[in-house]
C-alpha cells in the first residue's frame, strides 16, 4: 500500500433517487494487492448534530487523462477489510494529533499530564 494522501478536494455523487450529494475527499491510498486506486469521503450535508460521528463512503476510482475520476464500487469483502483497515490506521495517526485532556491548549511544550500532547504545565 502506498501512503495516504490527505486530500483538500470535493467531490459530488449521485444517489439512487438521482439527488446530488456534495462530499469531501478524507484521503486517497493505492493498494498494490487488488492494483486499484481508493478513495474515502464523507458527505458535507447532513446531520449536523453529531459532528464527531460521520459516515465514511469508499470508492475505488480510475483516473481519466481529463483528471476526473470514475467511482465504481468495492467489489469484495477482501477489499472491504483493505479498506477498514487503512481507515484504522489513518484514524490512529490523526487521533494522536488531538489530545483530549483538558488542560492542553496546543501549545508546543512537554506533556505534562500522560496523555502525549504539547502544551504549558498549568
Amino acid at each position: 500500500m502506498s501512503e495516504l494522501k490527505p486530500l483538500d478536494q470535493q467531490l459530488t455523487i449521485i444517489d439512487e433517487e438521482g439527488n446530488e450529494i456534495l462530499c469531501q475527499i478524507l484521503f486517497t491510498f493505492e493498494s498494490e494487492e487488488f492494483k486499484k486506486n481508493y478513495v474515502l469521503f464523507y458527505p458535507l450535508e447532513g446531520d449536523d448534530e453529531d459532528e464527531d460521528n460521520v459516515t465514511v463512503m469508499a470508492a475505488s476510482y480510475e483516473e481519466g487523462e481529463d483528471g476526473i475520476g470514475e467511482l465504481k464500487e468495492i467489489e469484495t469483502d477482501e477489499e472491504w477489510d483493505l479498506i477498514e483497515d487503512v481507515l484504522g490506521q489513518y484514524e490512529e495517526q490523526f487521533a494522536d494529533d488531538e489530545c483530549e485532556c483538558e488542560v492542553c491548549e496546543g501549545d508546543d511544550e512537554e506533556c505534562c499530564c500522560g496523555c502525549g500532547c504539547h502544551h504549558e504545565e498549568k
